[in-house]
């Protein structure tokens, strides 16, 4: 394995049901993963070792289930496959920084989809990637004859709700870097929302 291996995921988002938390379980330890787990009436933690590192995942109780937040720094290679693969299958939200020979890869995943992808190096900085538009107009039209519409809707308000106390958090903190953070994503996430609503 290369030791310089290293990537960070930041501000990141998945929801999921305790049934799926089970499975994840279940996958690491027939993956070779040596773990245990804990916990409490908000909070459930899932510690993995890997080598002499041991990662802490994570999972908030909400209202319809549990979401998998913060941040996390994983230097296993196979963890971090299963990282992207977990934020795929849940068409999660994430901020992936890959760290390698004295450059930064850095992914925006909106909905399991990378929608940014830009390159660091030294003090150059290169938008290797950009998404258009989040949407056509097919898309959405599309969208509102399935269910797929209203489900992406609530998940879209329940991100709003999220990112307004991540603002206000900040705020109180007197953080500015991250105010400036969490305006840009809630601008960017007010714009999806106007396209759904319209």
């Amino acid at each position: 394995m290369n030791k310089s291996y290293e990537v960070e995921y930041c501000n990141l988002e998945l929801r999921f049901n305790r049934r799926y938390i089970q499975d994840l379980i279940k996958d690491l330890i027939q993956d070779g993963y040596s773990l245990y787990w804990s916990e409490n009436d908000s909070l459930f933690v899932v510690s993995v070792r890997t080598g002499r590192k041991l990662v802490k995942l994570r999972f908030v109780r909400t209202r319809n289930g549990y979401k998998m937040v913060g941040d996390y720094i994983i230097r296993d290679v196979r963890l971090a496959e299963w990282m992207e693969k977990l934020i795929e299958d849940t068409k999660g939200h994430a901020i992936v920084k890959r760290f390698k020979d004295r450059q930064i890869l850095i992914e925006s995943i909106l909905f399991g989809e990378v929608i940014r992808l830009v390159e660091i190096s030294g003090y150059s900085q290169k938008v290797l990637y950009q998404k258009g538009p989040m949407m056509t107009e097919q898309e959405i039209l599309k969208m509102f004859s399935s269910r797929e519409g209203e489900q992406r809707l609530k998940l879209l308000r329940l991100d709003v709700d999220d990112e307004l106390e991540r603002l206000f958090q900040a705020m109180e903190d007197g953080d500015e870097e991250k105010v400036n953070r969490c305006k840009e994503n809630l601008a960017a996430l007010s714009r999806e929302l106007m396209k759904l609503e319209w």
